[in-house]
């Protein structure tokens, strides 16, 4: 249900509220998440988050979006063109935004060959986005985001996710959280660095895993680099060709075939599907 008066000036309460919850400080205040997007509503809702508020703009409504304002569960707020274009956090939006509670992450309990994602400083949000969406396609069991880089529930995290970000559990927290989650759960953890003794394709990668991938610029810290070189655990790189100029790839890249190996070892689980060209 649309209300029937739809909000025109540019200096509303809530227009002005929605442009602070652009903000990382704004949402953490609140203790909400800004969704914006047809698609990315639509899997954050099929993933039972309840928004909160819905706001819409049918001049801007792409056919997807049209599709899903049509059975969106609370009332909704109608905005003109100009007052949605202020709110949103896109060039070309759809004319659907919603706000909801953050998400509560329970980590569960790993099956034997689960994958976990460990992500350390990554502050690009198109890399975090890009990561979770392939973490998602590939069958990875978690994601874990270490320290103060990009908000895994940023408006432009869940858009490069394409709203992957609410199909498999994704936590922030801090090292010492994730160190002692991954002992309990007997994860081998895997340091993802260009000077590792071991090509990523040699290296076992079944059973329960943690892939640490670090920021481009710097990489992972000193010491998960020496955990993953521990007897404990491994170390493993991405060869590239000699003289190419390139000295790094970009980690959303790694991260992919990372992932895509740690399926591949497991192809004979019913849980890897082959996927159509072109999907």
């Amino acid at each position: 249900m649309i209300l029937p008066v739809p909000i025109t000036s540019l200096q509303n309460p809530q227009l002005k509220r929605l442009v602070r919850l652009h903000a990382r400080r704004g949402r953490e205040q609140e203790g909400v998440i800004l969704i914006e997007g047809a698609r990315e509503l639509s899997r954050a809702l099929a993933a039972g988050v309840q928004p909160t508020e819905i706001f819409s703009c049918p001049e801007l409504h792409s056919p997807e979006a049209a599709e899903v304002a049509e059975g969106l569960p609370i009332e909704v707020t109608e905005l003109t063109r100009p007052a949605f274009e202020k709110v949103s956090v896109r060039e070309n939006p759809d004319g659907l935004l919603a706000v909801a509670m953050r998400p509560v992450v329970e980590l569960p309990d790993l099956p034997a060959d689960a994958v976990v994602v460990v992500l350390d400083g990554l502050e690009k949000p198109g890399n975090v986005g890009a990561i979770l969406r392939t973490a998602d396609a590939s069958g990875a069991a978690v994601v874990l985001v270490l320290g103060r880089g990009a908000d895994p529930y940023g408006p432009n995290v869940i858009r490069a996710s394409q709203g992957s970000v609410f199909a498999l559990p994704v936590a922030a927290l801090d090292e010492a959280e994730a160190s002692a989650y991954l002992a309990a759960q007997g994860c081998v953890t895997v340091a993802c660095t260009p000077d590792a003794p071991h090509i990523y394709w040699d290296a076992p990668l079944t059973g329960r895993v943690a892939l640490l991938l670090g920021t481009e610029h710097g990489g992972l810290p000193a010491h998960q680099r020496q955990a993953g070189a521990s007897g404990s655990g491994l170390s493993v790189r991405i060869p590239m060709t000699a003289g190419s100029g390139a000295d790094s790839l970009n980690v959303s890249t790694a991260a992919a075939l990372m992932l895509f190996e740690c399926a591949r070892q497991r192809r004979g689980s019913a849980s890897v599907h082959a996927a159509e060209v072109g999907v």
